[in-house]
């Protein structure tokens, strides 16, 4: 026999041996039993009262409002401008 079909062949055992594995179709040993102390009524009226008083907003949905500044757009970009230029900014690789 050639190389190739004995490893092909050990691979295909490897394989076909891990896969089959008796066990239970449903999984019932996973299934959880508890016995509830409320009626069904008290948890619909529960249900009910929760959907009323819920908020549909997303949280941190609110953009805050902008703030009142003095200063000109214009002003604060020049100054920037030339503190980079002085060095006293650093910029682009250099302020890593």
């Amino acid at each position: 026999m050639n190389t190739k079909s004995i490893i092909a062949i050990a691979a295909l055992a490897a394989a076909v041996s891990g896969v089959a594995r008796a066990d239970e179709a449903d999984g019932s040993q996973y299934a959880v039993k508890f016995e509830g102390s409320r009626t069904r009524a008290e948890v619909m009226a529960e249900a009910a009262t929760v959907s009323a008083t819920r908020s549909t907003e997303p949280a941190g949905s609110r953009v805050a409002a902008p703030l009142a500044s003095k200063l000109d757009t214009k002003i604060v970009r020049a100054q920037a401008a030339e503190a980079v230029r002085l060095g006293k900014i650093p910029s682009g690789e250099l302020s890593l």
